[in-house]
């Protein structure tokens, strides 16, 4: 019986491995652009940092050290310089589309980070299999930029599952809206009509301004959010602003809101400071045919009628009168129900006039001596 040669009991010493077996490793050296680990074998095994990992971001030297075990999958045996080529991403893929058919078939939610941001959508990677989540299931709104999203950590469902065509879905609109549903239905049952809360402008439009109440969205219309008048919503508030707002309505799932606090009120105590007969100075707000609107304060407005703005005929308002010119009126009606209140120019200056109008006429009278002139005649 012939001896083994040390050449030939070294070959039997290493394990025999084919292309696709698994095998464990020891990572032996790190490159940026390559692991070298020791699979047992006469020769080491190479994992390039494409066969690691999909993500071009990662740092080899920072994700694996020297020692560290790995699970990896033979692609070659002999590369043809007699290195063995590994991939672990495969491997990774492998095990990830089992678990991507589990999460698929129990409706599960899966958590990943956004690795990729598309036009059409959002790619997650879960165990190396990427998940395509069209736009139109990102949210339960319609979003133009998903550019916030990148790098994300998102929770989604797998809605098709296809590895055969290697097409993975997911859908995260449909937990964003049973979310939503649940805090709607927290809310509800938590505030009254009446109630002051907090919340955060989600968006502004040309009618109002709609307000985030932690997962519920209240309407603020713009004849609610002040006493006076507002000229655009997105003159005063803008998305991200925070506020204090009043449920001024509840209407099943619909919330109305206002900022017309009752302790700010303009008409509060507005019979005692719009009193007829009371002097007022305010602007001229807007002007139609029949009269000026001055404005007294935010939220009041009178009514200074044609015929009241001067003692003689004016055609219109705007014949003497231009927006933003204050002006001094008395006030001669007050209909608090109605919330009206009547102001007068003419009657400021009317007294005048007539006192000046008097002492007219007396200019003109001559006195006459009436005995003398009887005496003259005969």
């Amino acid at each position: 019986m012939s001896e083994l040669t040390f050449e030939q009991m070294l070959e039997e010493s290493f394990k025999t491995i084919h292309t696709g077996e698994v095998v464990e490793g020891t990572v032996i050296d790190v490159k940026p652009d390559m692991i070298i680990l020791n699979i047992g074998y006469k020769a080491d095994g190479i994992l390039t940092k494409a066969e690691y990992t999909n993500d071009s971001s990662v740092d080899l030297t920072s994700a694996v050290k020297v020692d560290d075990k790995m699970e990896v999958k033979v692609l070659k045996v002999n590369d043809g310089e007699g290195q063995v080529l590994l991939t672990y991403k495969r491997l990774a893929a492998d095990r990830g589309n089992k678990r991507i058919e589990e999460a698929f078939n129990n409706k599960e939610v899966l958590k990943a980070n956004v690795a990729q941001v598309l036009d059409g959508g959002l790619v997650v990677v879960v165990d190396e299999v990427r998940i395509f989540i069209p736009a139109s299931l990102v949210s339960d709104t319609y979003e133009k930029d998903l550019s916030k999203y990148a790098g994300q950590e998102i929770e989604f469902v797998v809605t098709e599952y296809n590895p055969k065509r290697r097409r993975y879905i997911g859908d995260r609109k449909q937990l964003v809206s049973a979310k939503k549903a649940e805090m709607q239905k927290e809310l509800l049952e938590r505030i009254k009509e009446g109630d002051i809360v907090e919340g955060i402008v989600k968006n502004v439009t040309d009618f109002g301004a709609f307000i985030d109440l932690g997962g519920v969205d209240g309407l603020l219309h713009i004849s609610e959010m002040s006493w006076g008048r507002i000229e655009h919503p997105k003159k005063v508030f803008k998305v991200g602003d925070k506020l204090n707002v009043l449920i001024k309505e509840i209407n099943g799932s619909k919330i109305a809101l206002s900022l017309k606090f009752d302790d700010s009120n303009p008409w509060k105590d507005a019979a005692e400071k719009y009193a007829v007969g009371n002097v007022v100075t305010g602007k001229v707000a807007r002007m139609t045919d029949f009269g000026a609107f001055v404005e007294l304060e935010d939220g009041v407005d009178a009514l200074l009628h044609v015929s009241q703005i001067a003692k003689e005929h004016i055609e219109k308002p705007s014949a003497v009168l231009n927006i933003g010119d204050e002006v001094t009126a008395k006030i001669v009606d007050f209909n608090e129900s109605e919330k009206k209140i009547s102001l007068s120019i003419k009657a400021l200056i009317a007294p005048e006039t007539v006192e000046a109008k008097k002492e007219d006429e007396d200019a003109d009278v001559v006195s006459v001596d009436i005995d003398a002139v009887i005496a003259s005649e005969e």
